[in-house]
């Protein structure tokens, strides 16, 4: 999980349709650029946000009724 905050504002992530060494390249609605993940988060590789970073966030995988389980007010949106 990446942040989608820089400079202010925030950005759309969605799949470009391109792959680099099997991974799948992102870019951002809002300026076009295209972002691929490293260890320490989205580095843009091409576009206005060329060599910035989109920091990787904590997170946690996990399966819905162990979620639910710990949170249960939580609901899934549709």
């Amino acid at each position: 999980m990446y942040s989608r905050q820089i400079d202010g504002r925030n950005l759309t992530l969605v799949p470009s349709g391109w792959t680099y060494d099997n991974t799948f390249v992102l870019y951002d609605r809002e300026t076009g650029s295209l972002w691929y993940p490293y260890e320490k988060g989205l580095m843009g590789i091409q576009g206005v946000y060329f060599e910035r970073w989109l920091p990787k966030l904590s997170s946690q995988d996990t399966k819905w009724q162990e979620w639910v389980n710990k949170h249960p007010h939580s609901r899934i949106m549709k």
